[in-house]
């Protein structure tokens, strides 16, 4: 996907792009490739690849949710490493206020260079663990309309990172690739139990390549137990409802 059909495929899906976002696309392509050389962010770097598998597949949720389209709502993206999802909805879709937690300093040092180099506002980044930035006595815990994830971690151990930092009658988005029935099976005690409620699975495919997709939205009905999220790497050891296997 060059990027000239990049902007046809979006456009068959209503949403338009200037000429200023197809550069912003362009320098985000430029600054991405020549970090990776000395900072491991990505091993696609095709570009064609890099349209397709990251640009295109980060603004995919938008497809299924529309409020991240038209609304005024803060996004947290979780381990959002070079900055996908949000960094390409948030060029898209201006509305959105970004806040990124990444557990890597170096991530976010980029992260900072392309946000000024893009020149986007309403862009907050954060070097912290998600345990430790959700937990019970930080001001991020429960603040947030939305919370993203992609590549991060199974939804058992997803949940625990990203649900306690949405507020109740706010979401979860998660995106995922062919194994997510499995994994939601497995993550049902874990999403109820952190007050999430699943409202969608989307199973679409990736233009081009036809890979398999899916767009997992969960509701947050009810607060977050206080002990939740439990310290950081306790998630991935014993996720909630899969400790006892």
């Amino acid at each position: 996907m060059n990027p000239e059909e990049f902007k046809v495929q979006l456009a068959s899906m209503g949403i338009e792009l200037s000429d200023h976002q197809m550069q912003q696309f362009n320098t985000y392509y430029q600054m991405l490739i020549e970090t990776n050389e000395h900072v491991n962010l990505t091993t696609i770097t095709d570009e064609s690849a890099v349209y397709l598998k990251h640009f295109y597949d980060s603004i995919t949720p938008a497809f299924y949710d529309l409020s991240l389209q038209n609304d005024h709502l803060s996004l947290c993206d979780v381990g959002a490493g070079a900055g996908f999802p949000s960094l390409p909805m948030k060029i898209i879709f201006p509305n959105l206020k970004v806040t990124i937690v990444d557990s890597l300093n170096k991530r976010i040092t980029f992260l900072q260079n392309l946000v000024d180099a893009l020149g986007l506002d309403g862009v907050e980044l954060y070097h912290a663990r998600a345990e430790e930035f959700g937990g019970k006595k930080s001001k991020h815990r429960e603040k947030y309309d939305v919370a993203t994830a992609r590549a991060v971690a199974r939804m058992s151990v997803l949940s625990e990172l990203c649900l306690p930092l949405v507020k109740v009658g706010g979401k979860m988005i998660a995106l995922k690739a062919a194994q997510a029935e499995t994994e939601l099976e497995n993550g049902n005690q874990a999403i109820k139990t952190l007050g999430g409620q699943v409202v969608a699975d989307e199973e679409f495919s990736l233009p081009v390549s036809d890979d398999k997709r899916h767009i997992i939205i969960l509701n947050k009905i009810k607060k977050t137990p206080k002990q939740y999220p439990r310290k950081a790497g306790t998630p991935n050891k014993k996720p909630i409802g899969e400790s006892a296997k």
